[in-house]
């Protein structure tokens, strides 16, 4: 009986309680909102391609209970944005995204506007210069009205992506001779080869690759100074038997600016993703592709940046790699797999694995490369630098291969693990040498047994160990070594002398230091 009676109790108070209240009668809103910013920049798309959604938080500061009237866009049914206010999509029909009417809005409280586009740029009037597409969140009306500017920047760009089956809806996958039989597989891999009117990529246009475009025996890609290449997820580039991929970036006028280089990346282009790795798949050279060159190029935000397979003892090179930058790959920089790779001014770093992994045996040459590691997005199995000579098989038995070659003069191999690098020999070849080189390598644990021998000149020679490279701003990618770097004034003077990176005299009077950068005074 007590409980009973006390419910009664309660319950009254709260009906005489909400009955007193007035704060639900809500007025009309005076034009007094807040707002987080006064622009919603939606960074820049792909014509046709959606946008990420971006928020907008509208405040109601005063002490009243308002309405907003109408919240809408000023281009109205015709505009690219389309909206969402707290969970709405508005009036249904043309106008739904477009107008919200009498959105209620408690004292002292928030709401969000998310915001999205899809913009054909087709459909852009002749006034909208150098693609910027403009638009106005409007609410209220009158001499109540307020705005929020809308701003995203519209690129046009050629795509290149697989078939689609009309009836099954199956997309198209790549076939090639993967087992080297002479005849074709097919692969899980979805994409489709390149025709011949798509084997030049000129820089009049980005190109956005959703699967894997393929180039076929017998043909060329070759992308051009300022080209921009966009991978969607889980895409990438492959060069299959006989293929060739000629990356033909050239030094840019502006060191700042890098109108000439070219730029391989995830298609996200919002800030957020600018470092995240692993957005795409690879450059994969496939066994049998040949004479494939990369210059001026920079990759970045990959699985791998460039994985290259088999052809070890081809006359030229497989890859030849020049001038060249490798970041933020959630596995590795480069892989090698009893491949050839000849490597100048290469600058590779924060990579999930190594940053050059140099596995089953091959030949690699590099000089005056700057290969780091400072990757702190997790841990990491192996250090910058990995050379091994074996592949471990599915039954675990171990199947080995030569090391033909691995010399690496005038270098930077460092990070922010220790040691950063791992010479793993299994077989009886296993050649390499470490000229003139800035090392990272301090354990008692391996120091002076096989393959560490550091006063050995047959694999050591002139290198110092575990100086500070003093680079810029290694955690950013920022690469270039100051004047007091451990690098300086330690690099082998070759004939030519030749340039940095930067284009920058090696040495230039003075003895020339190693890695991808000449030395320079850093402003405070």
């Amino acid at each position: 009986m007590k409980q009973l009676l006390s419910f009664f109790i309660c319950l009254g108070v709260l009906l005489f309680w909400s009955s007193c209240r007035n704060d639900f009668e809500f007025s009309q809103s005076t034009g007094n909102l807040e707002f987080a910013r006064d622009t919603v920049y939606l960074d820049t798309v792909f014509t046709n391609i959606g946008s990420s959604t971006y928020n907008l938080k509208v405040y109601n500061r005063s002490d009243d209970d308002i309405v907003i009237p109408t919240i809408q866009l000023e281009n109205g049914t015709n505009s690219f944005y389309r909206m969402n206010v707290d969970g709405t999509t508005g009036l249904e029909g043309a106008q739904e995204g477009k107008f919200f009417e009498d959105i209620e809005l408690l004292a002292n409280d928030s709401l969000f506007i998310f915001i999205e586009t899809t913009i054909d740029i087709e459909s852009l009037s002749a006034s909208d210069t150098q693609f910027l597409y403009t638009d106005r969140i409007l609410f209220d009306s009158g001499s109540n009205q307020q705005g929020i500017d809308l701003v995203t920047l519209v690129k046009d760009a050629v795509f290149i992506y697989p078939n689609r089956d009309a009836t099954t809806e199956i997309i198209e996958t790549l076939t090639f001779d993967v087992d080297g039989d002479g005849s074709p597989d097919e692969t899980t891999l979805q994409g489709r080869f390149l025709e011949d009117t798509e084997l030049t990529f000129t820089n009049e246009k980005p190109y956005v690759i959703y699967g894997y475009a393929g180039v076929g025996a017998g043909q060329t890609l070759t992308m051009e100074a300022g080209t921009r290449v966009y991978f969607h997820s889980e895409s990438g580039i492959i060069i299959t038997n006989s293929g060739t991929l000629n990356i033909n970036g050239a030094l840019s006028t502006d060191q700042d600016l890098l109108e000439n280089e070219v730029i391989l990346e995830g298609d996200r282009l919002e800030p957020l993703f600018t470092d995240v790795p692993g957005q795409w798949g690879t450059i994969w050279l496939f066994n049998g592709s040949e004479n494939n060159t990369i210059n001026y190029a920079t990759i970045k935000n990959a699985t791998i940046g460039i994985l290259s397979e088999g052809n070890q003892d081809a006359t030229e090179p497989k890859l030849t790699i020049s001038n060249s930058q490798i970041y933020n790959s959630s596995s590795f920089g480069i892989l090698g797999r009893a491949t050839s790779i000849t490597g100048e001014n290469v600058v590779i770093n924060n990579s999930g694995q190594s940053s050059f992994a140099g596995t089953a045996g091959g030949r690699y040459n590099f000089t005056h490369s700057t290969i780091a590691n400072y990757w702190n997005s997790s841990f990491r199995q192996f250090p910058s630098l990995l050379l091994n000579d074996f592949i471990l098989q599915s039954d675990g038995s171990v199947v080995t291969n030569s090391l033909e070659e691995a010399n690496f003069t005038n270098c930077i191999i460092y990070g922010n693990d220790n040691p950063e690098f791992i010479l793993e020999q299994e077989g009886d070849d296993f050649n390499f040498k470490f000229t003139n080189c800035l090392l990272r390598f301090d354990s008692d644990n391996l120091e002076g047994t096989t393959n560490y021998n550091f006063d050995d000149i047959l694999f050591y020679e002139n290198n110092r160990f575990n100086q500070n490279p003093s680079f810029e701003d290694a955690f950013e990618n920022l690469m270039r070594i100051s004047d007091d770097s451990g690098a300086n004034g330690r690099a082998l003077s070759l004939i030519p002398a030749g340039t940095d990176i930067l284009g920058n005299i090696r040495g230039d009077g003075v003895e020339p230091d190693c890695g991808a950068y000449e030395s320079i005074v850093f402003e405070d």
